[in-house]
C-alpha cells in the first residue's frame, strides 16, 4: 500500500513539473512568422563619400605654417573613401525608407540592397539630425512595405524584436522586452527624443532598423547604445514610432522639420528646491536663464521659474519640456504653469521656432561640400544672428564633424560656433584654416568655442599617424 502511494506521488510530481515545463513554454513568444513576414521590408544600406584634407608637402613641420613666407609650397589637398553602414526599412510601396541620419549624414552616394537582393542609389528627401531621422527614396513599385504602431500601445515588460545588419551581417534578429519609456539620455542633439530602452541586442549596422512589437508593427527605430567596448551590452535606445511619423511627414513634404522654440535654459528641480519653490514633490524645469528677446520673454518667463505644466500636460523633469516644445508648430499659442514666489502663475507664450542653421537640419539639395580639415571638421563664416545673440566679434560655424576624428575625439558637433585654435582667435575662415594647417601634432591644445551661447573649453589633439 505504501509503495502505491510511493508510486502515485512520484506520478503525481512528475506530471506536475512537465505541465510547469509546457507553461513556460507556452509563455515564451515565438518569432519565427514576425521575422518571415517582416523581413522583406528591411533593407541595408551603404553610404560612400570622399573627404579632401590637406596635406603639408613637408610633412609634419616644426613651424606654424601661417607664419611661413607666401613663397613656400603651400598644403595640397589630398583624396580618400570613407563610408557608413546601417539598417532602413520600406514604408510605402513606391520606395520610401526610413533610417537614422548619423547613417547617411555627409554622403556621397547612400546604396540601399533588398532582400531580393536589388540595389538601388537612394535619393535624400530630408533629414533631421535633433530627431536623428532621415527619409529616403528609391525608384521601384510594388515593394513590401512597414506600418507604424500607436505609441500608446507600447508597455514597459513586453517584447520587441530588431531586424538589421550588424557588422553587416544582412537580416539579423534579436529580441528582448522593453525596459523603460521616454527616456532621455542627455545629448544635445536628442534632447527632442523620448527614447524607448530595451535590452535587445543592438550593434553597430543596426542603427536604422526598425523595433517592432509582436502584432508585426513598428514600434521604434533603433538609433543608440550605451557602451564602453562599441558592442552590445543590454541598454539599446530606440526612436518612439509617433516620433518617427511626425517627423517623416514634415520630411516627406517639406524636406525639413519645423519645432517650437521657447528659449530658456533649464535644468533638474531636486528635493529642497522644490520645498524652497514650495512644490509638493521635485518635479518640473527649473528656468535658469531666459534669451534675450525669445518667446519665453515675451512670454513674462523669468529665472527662477519652475516650469510645471505646458498646454495642460504636466512637465515631470527638465528632459520632457524640450520634447513637448519641438512638437508644436511655431506659432501656436500656449499655456505655461509656472510656480513664481511659492504660487502657481499661468503664462500665455507664443512659441518661435528654432532657426534652421541652429538645429543644422538640411535637406539633400542645402548640403555644401564635403571638404573636411585635418581636424575632422567642416566650417563656414557664422552670420549675423550668431554675432548678435552670443554677442561675438567673429568665430566659424561647425558644419560636420568626421567621425574618429580629432574634433570628434574632443567632443565638437555639429552647431558649435569655434573661437579660439590653440592660443589664437578665431575670427573668420580663413583665420581659422591657416591655425588649423599650422598645429603641431601630437600636442594637447586649448580650443575654445560656444554650444548653444554656453563658452566651453576643451584641449585637442591631432595624432601622428
Amino acid at each position: 500500500m505504501q509503495h502505491r502511494v510511493l508510486v502515485y506521488k512520484v506520478f503525481l510530481a512528475t506530471c506536475l513539473l512537465l505541465v510547469g515545463v509546457a507553461a513556460r513554454a507556452a509563455a515564451l513568444p515565438e518569432f519565427t512568422d514576425l521575422i518571415e513576414k517582416n523581413a522583406p521590408a528591411v533593407v541595408k544600406i551603404t553610404t560612400s563619400r570622399t573627404i579632401t584634407t590637406q596635406a603639408s608637402p613637408f610633412g609634419q613641420s616644426p613651424f606654424d605654417q601661417h607664419d611661413l613666407p607666401p613663397w613656400f609650397p603651400q598644403p595640397s589637398p589630398q583624396e580618400r573613401q570613407s563610408g557608413s553602414m546601417g539598417s532602413g526599412f520600406i514604408i510605402s510601396e513606391d520606395g520610401y525608407i526610413v533610417t537614422n541620419n548619423h547613417v547617411i549624414d555627409g554622403a556621397d552616394e547612400v546604396n540601399v540592397r533588398l532582400h531580393d537582393k536589388r540595389e538601388f542609389v537612394a535619393k535624400t528627401i530630408g533629414a533631421d539630425p535633433l530627431s536623428d531621422l532621415a527619409l529616403l527614396k528609391i525608384e521601384a513599385e510594388d515593394l513590401p512595405k512597414l506600418t507604424f504602431a500607436k505609441a500608446d500601445s507600447l508597455k514597459v515588460g513586453q517584447w520587441v524584436v530588431a531586424i538589421g545588419s550588424p557588422f553587416g551581417l544582412d537580416y539579423s534578429a534579436s529580441a528582448g522586452i522593453v525596459s523603460a519609456k521616454g527616456r532621455s539620455i542627455g545629448a544635445n542633439q536628442s534632447q527632442y527624443v523620448p527614447f524607448i530602452q530595451t535590452d535587445v541586442a543592438i550593434n553597430p549596422g543596426n542603427s536604422g532598423g526598425p523595433l517592432f512589437n509582436m502584432d508585426g508593427e513598428v514600434v521604434g527605430i533603433n538609433s543608440q547604445i550605451y557602451s564602453r567596448s562599441g558592442g552590445s551590452n543590454g541598454l539599446s535606445f530606440s526612436i518612439p514610432s509617433d516620433v518617427a511619423e511626425e517627423v517623416v511627414a514634415q520630411l516627406k513634404d517639406g524636406g525639413r522639420v519645423e519645432r517650437g522654440w521657447l528659449g530658456v535654459m533649464i535644468t533638474d528641480v531636486d528635493r529642497d528646491l522644490a520645498i524652497s519653490f514650495g512644490l509638493d514633490k521635485p518635479v518640473g524645469a527649473l528656468v535658469n536663464d531666459v534669451e534675450p528677446g525669445s518667446p519665453a520673454e515675451k512670454g513674462g518667463l523669468k529665472p527662477s521659474d519652475v516650469i510645471i505644466g505646458f498646454d495642460g500636460e504636466e512637465v515631470i523633469d527638465s528632459g520632457m519640456l524640450p520634447q513637448l516644445v519641438g512638437r508644436v508648430a511655431p506659432g501656436t499659442e500656449v499655456d505655461l504653469t509656472v510656480m513664481r514666489g511659492g504660487k502657481k502663475e499661468t503664462l500665455e507664450v507664443t512659441l518661435g521656432e528654432r532657426e534652421v542653421q541652429d538645429d543644422v537640419a538640411q535637406s539633400a539639395e542645402s548640403k555644401k561640400g564635403n571638404s573636411l580639415d585635418r581636424l575632422g571638421l567642416q566650417i563656414d563664416n557664422i552670420d549675423q544672428r550668431y554675432r548678435e545673440r552670443w554677442k561675438l566679434d567673429g568665430g566659424v560655424l561647425v558644419r560636420q564633424v568626421e567621425p574618429n576624428s580629432p574634433a570628434a575625439e574632443t567632443g565638437l558637433r555639429p552647431g558649435d560656433v569655434i573661437v579660439q585654435l590653440g592660443y589664437d582667435e578665431v575670427t573668420d575662415v580663413s583665420d581659422y584654416e591657416s591655425l588649423a594647417a599650422g598645429l603641431p601634432a601630437d600636442k594637447l591644445l586649448p580650443i575654445r568655442f560656444y554650444r548653444r551661447g554656453q563658452p566651453m573649453i576643451r584641449t585637442i589633439r591631432i595624432v601622428t599617424e
